[in-house]
């Protein structure tokens, strides 16, 4: 069986959720912390839009981002800046999607280790002289660690995974926007039915790891309380 129809969808879908992962680390942080150190009447509503992603059709979400990196929408604009035309059925456009649709993947494991944190450590610290930015970065952070690790593992792996939203604004683009998920659909509309148990059976493996990944994770988390 030639494996470069294979290679090249395995690769692009790594390099894709390697990116919104990493991007995901950066902006869920300073959200999860707010939402759950915070004191507004308003976090309930940003959480709630944060999860949205998780109870809207794929191709929901997916047709409201094509209107968005249109060459109408604000993705246009940001596109001009590069002098694309347009972020849709762009790899961009892929890591764009991908971290708007794994958001909830990432902000709810840190939201909840950020909310375990006895606040009497974090004052603790202060009153021994820690500033804010220290009690975060020496405190927050480490004890957040099973945080990070779960949302860093549940987001690679949705990524991974998203079919609905990848289809709307990327299509099926080979070697650009051609991602596991269309793969494995393209493969089976052609009866290339060995391909596709290939794609389709990795893509069981990484979900059976990284449901044994979070149960572990979350076992030594009990055991260290």
């Amino acid at each position: 069986m030639d494996i470069g129809p294979l290679l090249s969808p395995i690769l692009l879908t790594l390099a894709m959720a390697l990116c919104v992962t990493v991007i995901l680390v950066v902006v869920a942080t300073p959200i999860a912390w707010w939402l759950a150190q915070g004191r507004s009447r308003g976090r309930e509503v940003i959480g709630a839009l944060v999860t949205l992603p998780l109870v809207l059709p794929p191709t929901v979400l997916g047709f409201y981002l094509l209107l968005a990196l249109g060459p109408s929408g604000p993705g246009g604009w940001l596109a001009g800046l590069s002098g694309a035309r347009t972020l849709a059925f762009s790899f961009a456009g892929l890591v764009i999607g991908g971290a708007i649709a794994s958001l909830p993947f990432m902000v709810q494991p840190l939201r909840n280790a950020f909310g375990a944190i006895e606040t009497e450590v974090l004052e603790g610290a202060a009153t021994l002289g820690a500033s804010w930015l220290q009690r975060f970065w020496r405190i927050a952070l480490p004890l957040a660690r099973p945080g990070y690790l779960v949302g860093a593992i549940m987001s690679f792996a949705h990524t991974m995974g998203e079919f609905g939203v990848v289809l709307m604004i990327g299509g099926n683009i080979p070697g650009q926007t051609k991602v596991l998920s269309i793969a494995i659909y393209d493969f089976v509309e052609r009866l290339e039915w060995d391909k596709a148990h290939v794609l389709a059976g990795g893509m069981v493996l990484l979900g059976f790891v990284v449901v044994f990944a979070t149960l572990v994770v979350g076992r030594d988390r009990r055991i260290d309380h």
